[in-house]
């Protein structure tokens, strides 16, 4: 009988286009891994990073990353265990999203993604052929099903690799975070365990790439709820398992911890990855730009995180004080550079400057002291709206909507108040309770509230929710118990909106449906006029 075969489950964090970076992270597991080990399994694309998008255009690119590859199967003659490696491969008949089997100085096997996702976050159809349908890879006498990402989704590719004798399925894995998508991927995984009634391997990437999140979560399942091992959400992980050795199991997080965990990783390695020194913040006394500057400090430590108060003669004492106690519990450096004398400035330049215009002037003044501040710095100004805000057109571009990344983005107001209560309830409170309890306001015109302007938030947020990720139609909506003018209000801002979306800041995508490049709606548009 064939000694079942040990794996190295290496859940790591690349960088996409970094081939050298990328392949330290091979090297240093390689180097480091049990000597029991018979396979180190990477993720998919793990050599440049997923998705390295229109870099997949580019003939140097592919160069550099045949290249890379090359460089890989030299140095596997210096060690004994073999690693199954994600990356794009192009031959005569196409690029192809493909895995590499490499040990002992060769590239064993060569197997390529048969599903193809062309939906939401995904366009693989744009860059990529869809592969046929897998043979099992021989190796140390057993027969390997490799299978990448999507190829788990459906039953096809399971099928066949069983119907020509795999004895367990290995799926590399690059699956950004959303709401609930852990269960959705071990539904699927439980499906194709129960039908091939063969083990599996899952294996995810984790961290931030522009406006995704990879949460890792890698697991083995040996039967419909018998784990192997998880590994943990928003962390690189490293463990060694097999058929008969267990691995360490670390349960998913419910679901406001891990969008909370979703936005400083996303947030973290944003500004990591892209060599940013740090952010400042305009703080408001609001809760936005409390949770923003909470996240802020949990992904990058105090001395990355800088606040800037602006008031007008329109902030109230309250908005200062809770402001400054906030960044003060944060322990970041606080400064107050007043507006007032700036906008009463303009006002003489721009005699007819009243009413809406009067408001944006002002939070376009404020856009422009962070916008120097941060330059003077070298730092990148973190813009605060929320997805509620985003969806109906509730901020001022070249204002409020300035920043280089927007780590609420795709939050709802709703979810902004839970994420706080969260992060108070974890550690020491930072967020006061006035600021979690006090109308919202932009303070942009006496006595205004966001109620002005717009629904409540509890009744606002479902609404948008049921339009943006649902999909439904406003008369669904209306049919479904809704106000129809609350609805149809809701879905003439959305619409006259999208101009406003389109040149927002990118940010961490955690629902089900991101704004960006998953919802793309025509900005000229008479459809629900």
């Amino acid at each position: 009988m064939t000694t079942p075969l040990t794996y190295t489950i290496a859940q790591i964090n690349p960088i996409v286009g970094d081939l050298a970076y990328n392949l330290d992270i091979v090297r240093r597991i390689w180097k480091t891994a049990p000597a029991e080990s018979d396979l180190i399994i990477f993720p998919e694309l793990s050599l440049t990073g997923y998705i390295p998008e229109d870099l997949l255009y580019n003939p140097s690119f592919l160069d550099a990353t045949r290249e890379a590859l090359e460089t890989l199967r030299r140095e596997s003659v210096n060690h004994r265990i073999g690693i199954l490696i994600g990356s794009p491969y192009k031959d005569h008949t196409g690029l192809y999203n493909a895995v590499h089997v490499i040990a002992g100085g060769k590239i064993l096997a060569t197997r390529t993604k048969h599903d193809l996702p062309n939906y939401g976050i995904f366009d693989e159809k744009r860059y990529f052929t869809a592969g046929p349908l897998p043979e099992p890879v021989e190796y140390k006498g057993h027969k390997l099903g490799i299978m990448i990402c999507e190829d788990m989704w459906y039953p096809d590719v399971a099928d066949h690799l069983k119907k020509q004798g795999a004895e367990i399925l290995i799926v590399a894995n690059g699956s950004p975070f959303e709401t609930h998508k852990p269960s959705i991927r071990l539904q699927h995984a439980t499906l194709r365990v129960e039908k091939t009634g063969l083990p599996l391997i899952y294996v995810n990437q984790v961290g931030g790439q522009d406006d995704l999140v990879f949460d890792g979560a890698s697991f083995m399942l040996l039967a419909p709820n018998r784990f192997v091992f998880q590994s943990p959400q928003f962390e690189e992980d490293i463990q060694t398992i097999s058929l008969e050795k267990m691995g360490k199991f670390y349960p998913v997080y419910h679901e406001t911890e891990a969008i909370y965990k979703a936005l400083t990783m996303g947030l973290h390695d944003y500004v990591e990855k892209n060599k940013i020194g740090g952010v400042l913040i305009g703080m408001s006394g609001g809760v936005d730009s409390a949770l923003s500057a909470a996240i802020a400090v949990d992904a990058l430590g105090p001395n990355r995180v800088r606040s800037v108060m602006m008031p007008s003669v329109f902030t109230s004492a309250d908005s200062l004080e809770d402001a400054a106690d906030c960044a003060a519990k944060l322990g970041i450096l606080h400064t107050v550079t007043p507006i007032s004398s700036l906008v009463e400035s303009f006002t003489t330049l721009l005699p007819d400057t009243s009413g809406l215009a009067h408001e944006n002037l002002q939070a376009r003044l404020r856009g422009l002291i962070l916008m120097s501040q941060a330059n003077q710095n070298g730092w990148m100004v973190l813009s605060t709206g929320n997805k509620s805000e985003l969806s109906v057109g509730y901020a001022t571009l070249y204002g409020d909507m300035c920043g280089g990344y927007n780590v609420l983005k795709d939050t709802y107001k709703t979810q902004v108040y839970a994420l706080a209560r969260w992060r108070n309830d974890k550690q020491n409170p930072l967020i006061n309770e006035r600021i979690l309890t006090k109308a919202p306001t932009a303070e942009l015109k006496p006595n205004q509230t966001d109620q002005d302007t717009l629904p409540p938030y509890d009744i606002l947020d479902p609404i948008l929710m049921d339009l943006v990720e649902g999909d439904m139609s406003p008369q669904a909506l209306i049919d479904g118990g809704q106000n129809p003018d609350t609805v149809r209000k809701i879905v003439r801002m959305l619409t006259a909106a999208e101009h406003k979306r389109r040149q927002a800041a990118p940010g961490p995508k955690v629902s089900s449906r991101a704004f960006g490049r998953e919802r793309r709606y025509p900005i000229t548009n008479g459809f629900f006029r």
